[in-house]
């Protein structure tokens, strides 16, 4: 990226952690760089937005979808009565709110501070209940100079004793990070600096008389769009686009034809994108709602132009362009999209959830500053003399590329340009902060990579759940599960002893020589194989023994939530540390790595619980009919049952969606028994070669080390299993 600011903001998402607020007068760029960021970032992200429309030309969903946020106003003293987790979301959003990295907001502006405390407790209620926002990184793109978040009387009485100003840098999660903004300069939309230095001074609240004066030389009374065609009326109300649409659609006289959207699926009235049913004369201003999704660019939403022929059966129109070029119109078709998991990769994907299909145009004598947001105009009316809201006169002027292309149906007035005297204050500070990121850049790269090495050896949350399990055995089954309890204090004890103790003392050594990304990569893959493996020995039996009938109610509820606690967080730690133990750690693929360890970690729980739920039927139909129950299936004799069948650990691993590590390690412990040959995974030279090097050097432990002196081409998890069958 060429651009200064554009690519200082593309460093600190790519790069850090650091939470950023984008900001930028109208026509700077904000809107493409949302889009190479969703092409190019490595992080797993959302886009929401405020209003439907805005989302969906983001291309992502709405906040209140999203994060199921009823409309109106959300309290924090309402909000701290849900700590306790009553909002319920489906398995999958849970899924994709934790293996998430970065929360994309579009047009921050119009986002309430109240609203954006509601999105802080619901991701901290699925991650980090300790941070704000649960930890997620955020985006927030938008101009405080423009539209204004929408806070009624009554909205405002209710807030006011709890933030300062309804605007979104009021939010009290907000105020706990320490975010940067970065403000983009450089102005793509117009390209004369006089009118451009115009801009800014109503974006900035500068009603001298200079200003005032230059806008309203391009006042023309009586002014008649019908004599110069391809004028846009920009007006301040609804009322008064629809009222002047079809006053001029009436005065032509041909023949009109109506065309209906074709809506598929789920699709909310209040997204529409384009108008539900749209009539069309011979002769009718138009302008294009969509990007032309051929490729060829030929139309552009805000494009202007003129129907020249209309074909009801095949429901296409000719427009004639201010170029000249003559298109050929047909259907467009917008979709409304979820995020969901892809089962196959176990990323965060988008799925539509319904089509909205019309042609994409609407009239356009007239249309409402709040609808032209985000557009750009070669002609364009203002009639924004009746303006009622912060920053409606600047975001009309901003719509048009030049100052001769506007004309004012009215002069405007001092009382027009409406301040915000909060917004400048706030503003006024934006540059100092710009400085600050810039300088600051270094450091927080730095510490990011750090936090993630960080992140990859933080063991605490697992010792916590596997404590607190232990105390519920110990206050309330210690008589019925006596030798439970003592597996669990034992495993507690060493767990502290083992893991905990000895990670804090590997992050110390981390931080030590964390610029030395050579000798990282070569302690973290020893420091991934010992834990990996001292985790598995401590939790892995334990857990299969963990499967208990506990007649209260109350006592069986707290402790199967644990036990499926425990059991996510022993899954997602050991595939995150035997994922970087065999490919290395960088922050791109770590990334990928924690994500997709979440996402099988839940895959290997439905399972689990799956198989439980079917034990536990068959329980109760024994009990009933007095027959020895069946023993359930273990998730290893799956996994060995579906080798004997296809004879290939990739077709095992494609059915049962795990990785190579996991499925060798169930096949293991056959081969190890003698029901399986080592030969049907690996050839005796690989076998031979295993065995000459622990020969060569008898003090290695890591595969890591082996695999450095091997002859031949071995994946660590078939390194592992040719380990266990020498040593047996």
């Amino acid at each position: 990226m060429k651009n200064k600011e554009l690519h200082l903001a593309w460093e600190y998402i790519a790069r850090t952690s650091t939470s950023l607020f984008l900001t930028g007068k109208a026509g700077t760029g904000k809107t493409t760089f949302l889009k190479t960021l969703r092409e190019r970032t490595p992080k797993r992200m959302i886009i929401v937005a405020p209003t439907g429309v805005a989302a969906i030309n983001a291309g992502g969903v709405t906040i209140h979808s999203f994060f199921q946020i009823s409309p109106g106003v959300v309290l924090p003293d309402s909000l701290e009565k849900k700590k306790g987790g009553y909002y319920t979301f489906s398995k999958e959003k849970q899924n994709i709110i934790r293996g998430l990295d970065l929360l994309i907001i579009d047009e921050i502006s119009m986002v309430r501070a109240d609203l954006l405390d509601a999105i802080d407790n619901r991701l901290r209620q699925y991650r980090d209940r300790s941070k704000p926002f649960g930890g997620v990184q955020l985006l927030m793109i938008g101009d405080l100079q423009q539209l204004a978040p929408v806070a009624k009387d009554d909205e405002w009485e209710q807030i006011k004793d709890y933030y300062p100003t309804p605007y979104f840098f009021s939010s009290r999660a907000l105020q706990q990070i320490s975010y940067m903004t970065i403000e983009l300069h450089k102005v793509y939309r117009q390209e004369n600096e006089a009118f451009i230095s115009l801009l800014n001074d109503i974006r900035n609240g500068n009603t001298s008389k200079a200003t005032i004066d230059a806008i309203n030389s391009r006042y023309i009374p009586h002014f008649n769009s019908n004599d110069y065609p391809g004028y846009i009326r920009l007006t301040t109300h609804k009322y008064k686009a629809q009222r002047h649409n079809e006053q001029m659609l009436d005065n032509i006289t041909s023949q009109s034809v109506t065309f209906r959207a074709s809506i598929e699926g789920d699709f909310p009235e209040t997204i529409y994108p384009a108008d539900e049913v749209l009539t069309l004369k011979v002769g009718a201003q138009v302008m294009f709602v969509k990007n032309d999704s051929s490729g060829d660019q030929l139309y552009f939403n805000g494009k202007i132009g003129r129907v020249t022929g209309i074909n009801p059966v095949e429901e296409t129109v000719m427009v004639k362009c201010e170029d000249g070029k003559n298109l050929r119109v047909g259907k467009e078709k917008w979709d409304n999209t979820q995020y969901k998991i892809d089962e196959q990769n176990k990323t965060i994907t988008e799925e539509v959830k319904g089509s909205f299909m019309q042609i994409p145009l609407r009239l356009a004598w007239a249309i409402t500053i709040h609808k032209s947001q985000g557009l750009t105009f070669d002609k364009a009316v203002i009639d924004a003399d009746a303006s009622f809201a912060h920053g409606q006169v600047y975001v009309a002027l901003s719509r048009c590329r030049s100052l001769e292309g506007l004309v004012m149906v009215s002069p405007i007035h001092q009382y027009s340009i409406i301040p915000d005297s909060t917004i400048n204050e706030y503003l006024d500070g934006v540059a100092q902060r710009q400085g600050e990121a810039e300088a600051k850049l270094p450091e927080l790269e730095k510490a990011y990579y750090r936090e993630l090495l960080h992140q990859l050896f933080d063991f605490r949350q697992m010792e916590m759940t596997l404590n607190y399990v232990t105390r519920i055995l110990d206050e309330h089954l210690y008589k019925q599960q006596s030798d439970l309890l003592n597996a669990y204090k034992k495993s507690r004890d060493e767990f502290k002893t083992k893991v905990i103790d000895v990670a804090n003392k590997f992050q110390q050594q981390i931080d030590n020589i964390y610029t030395n990304k050579e000798l990282v990569q070569e302690r973290v893959k020893k420091g991934c194989a010992y834990f990996r493996t001292t985790i598995h020995d401590l939790l892995f039996d334990l857990l299969s023994k963990s499967n208990l009938n506990i007649e209260n109610k109350t006592i069986s509820k707290r402790f199967s939530d644990n036990i499926f606690l425990l059991r996510q967080a022993y899954h997602t730690a050991t595939l995150t540390l035997e994922l970087v133990e065999e490919k290395g750690f960088d922050i791109r693929s770590y990334l990928d790595f924690r994500a997709q360890s979440l996402l099988r970690a839940d895959d290997k729980q439905n399972a689990e619980k799956g198989t439980q739920k079917r034990s536990s039927k068959s329980k109760v139909k024994s009990d009933v009919q007095q027959k020895e129950k069946k023993p359930k299936e273990k998730t290893a004799e799956v996994s060995y049952k579906l080798f004997k069948q296809s004879h290939s650990v990739e077709e095992v691993m494609r059915q049962r969606e795990l990785t190579e590590g996991t499925i060798i390690g169930h096949l293991t412990e056959y081969v190890v028994n003698g029901l399986l040959s080592i030969y049907d995974f690996i050839t005796k030279e690989q076998l031979d070669d295993v065995k000459r090097v622990l020969q060569a050097y008898p003090n290695l432990v890591s595969t890591t080390d082996i695999k450095q002196h091997l002859h031949v081409d071995l994946s660590y998890p078939l390194i592992r299993m040719a380990l266990r069958y020498i040593k047996s």
